[in-house]
């Protein structure tokens, strides 16, 4: 449930693909981020998700929480997507408690953020071009080394 915040604090919305499922969130954000994981390519079926990071207490389902249906992708996680038309929306973890990542994607308005890194770069497809403007950071690097331990980690092919 979204916590009591100020007049000025600036509240996003998003559905899924055929709207049954809508969310809103409230600033602040934790960060928006490309994630190149293996787990993400595979769960969406792209080069790489864009995530928005908002937190628990600043998030909630307006509609359709009967349609909403959590998989458990590995021991630590989950993701939480639409019964109905399948777009997966969002990912929690108990490696980051009390986040909710939502995908980009699925938000209707821009938001007071941009994307400031692609991360799990070390897992990225080749057959891509990505924004080499932004930080490439690993699995080694600080805030990410957390996921090292995860079940589905898979080290890039050598």
């Amino acid at each position: 449930m979204v916590a009591s915040v100020t007049d000025t604090a600036r509240s996003y919305d998003g559905k899924c693909l055929c709207g049954a499922v809508r969310f809103r969130f409230v600033e602040p954000l934790g960060g928006v981020a490309h994630c190149h994981c293996s787990m993400c390519r595979e769960a969406h079926g792209a080069p790489f998700v864009t995530w928005v990071v908002t937190f628990a207490e600043r998030f909630e389902i307006v509609a359709g929480r009967d349609d909403l249906h959590w998989h458990a992708s590995s021991q630590e996680a989950e993701r939480g997507f639409c019964g109905r038309c399948g777009s997966t929306m969002f990912f929690r973890s108990s490696l980051c408690p009390g986040e909710i990542h939502v995908t980009r994607a699925n938000v209707d308005t821009d938001l007071s953020l941009d994307p400031g890194s692609h991360v799990f770069w070390d897992e990225h497809v080749s057959w891509i071009e990505a924004d080499a403007s932004l930080p490439r950071v690993t699995i080694d690097e600080p805030g990410l080394e957390r996921y090292k331990n995860r079940v589905d980690y898979r080290p890039p092919d050598e």
